[in-house]
């Protein structure tokens, strides 16, 4: 009976760490507007050396 408590607190646990590890991951993630900007500024500057 013990093990099996122990075992539903840990993994219970787990699942809250891994939880908590992907919302301090996202924070720490900069905000990215859509690619579409930065790609038609690169293929602009292209176009212009040609």
């Amino acid at each position: 009976m013990l093990v099996r408590r122990f075992t539903i607190v840990c993994l219970l646990m787990g699942l809250f760490g891994m939880f908590f590890a992907i919302l301090v991951a996202e924070a720490g993630r900069p905000a990215r507007s859509s690619g579409m900007a930065d790609t038609c500024r690169l293929d602009c500057m292209n176009h212009f050396d040609r």
